[in-house]
């Protein structure tokens, strides 16, 4: 999008309230900073003709030029759009007849007289527009304005701890509230630092880290033309346990592990040495189940500390002490 001039901002997310914080700064082709998502990479133009049906190939075909903005008093941008040219009438499937098509930046069609819809994509943002083609006359160009901008999300654990990314996905959903509570879903498993585009207006963001409890929730708003950075807080942090018979001593394989919240619901069972999970911040039981005796221990999470829990083996079932080390 050579020559359009877009803003960054940053925006911070609460846990348990959509409270934010941001500074403003200026950045050329702020779309191009990150990896897309949903757009297509700058390509010469492909363009796709098919005469409007009842006449002969590119019979009376005139030239019509295209380009389009993310605002109306912004640069036609160059890369990023995918053009579609739609007849009016429908097809013995129902569908519109595609026409023509172009991806990159600006299109031209030669196209008969007639009507159409023309489509711009931008991502997951785009814009329609009826059109007419004369038969004589000038063919002025045509300037779509998508009214888009985007967002780049991003988490923290904590007040400052970094998520590894594999452990993180966003699902975007729009603002409004359905009449049966539901949103409607406008893209999931959106990975960390990739562009999302999307019509100007306020989305409902859901970030869950790991896949157990710790998910936030926050409001975003994208506005025309810029692109706007958003981390989101989750107050959580990664949990390793272990059953040990002395404290620093080897983890017990074949144990089979619950983990329980203050108010006895079950949130997370496996079986194995090393029982590693991702929990919201909380008091928690931890049950650990070898042969025929149970261990148990309640525990702590602190957001943004990962921590290592042992859980020691007591001669007595279901007595058991344990030592939380912190690995930050």
């Amino acid at each position: 999008m050579a020559g359009t001039s877009l803003a960054a901002r940053w925006f911070l997310a609460g846990a348990m309230a959509l409270g934010s914080a941001f500074s403003a700064s200026a950045q050329e082709d702020a779309f191009k900073n990150f990896r897309a998502l949903d757009s297509t990479a700058k390509m010469p133009k492909l363009n796709a003709f098919s005469a409007l049906p009842g006449g002969p190939p590119g019979a009376l075909s005139r030239d019509v030029q295209f380009d389009a903005k993310l605002t109306s008093d912004g640069q036609p941008m160059q890369e990023g759009l995918t053009w579609r040219v739609f007849s009016p009438i429908a097809g013995e499937d129902g569908k519109l007849p595609l026409v023509a098509s172009s991806e990159g930046g600006s299109a031209s069609f030669q196209l008969a007289p007639g009507d159409y819809f023309v489509n711009c994509a931008f991502g997951r943002a785009g814009v329609t527009k009826k059109l007419k083609v004369p038969e004589n006359g000038n063919m002025p160009k045509q300037t779509l304005v998508l009214d888009a901008g985007g967002f780049v999300l991003n988490a923290v654990a904590g007040t400052d701890q970094r998520i590894p990314p594999k452990e993180l996905s966003f699902s975007v959903y729009s603002a409004e509230v359905r009449d049966n509570g539901d949103r409607a879903l406008v893209m999931s498993d959106v990975k960390p630092n990739t562009v999302v585009r999307l019509n100007a207006g306020t989305y409902h963001v859901v970030s869950e880290y790991g896949d157990v409890n710790a998910v936030v929730r926050a409001d975003i708003q994208v506005e025309a033309g810029k692109l706007t950075q958003a981390v989101l807080q989750h107050r959580a942090a990664q949990i390793t346990l272990k059953l040990v018979s002395q404290p620093g001593g080897e983890a017990i394989a074949d144990t089979a592990w619950s983990v329980l919240t203050a108010a006895g619901d079950v949130v997370n069972e496996s079986v194995s040495a090393f029982s590693t999970m991702v929990l919201a911040e909380g008091e928690y039981l931890a049950v650990a189940r070898n042969k025929t005796k149970i261990y148990q221990r309640s525990f702590t999470v602190k957001a943004g500390r990962n921590t290592e829990v042992e859980v020691l083996m007591r001669d007595t079932p279901q007595m058991a002490g344990a030592v939380a080390n912190d690995r930050n």
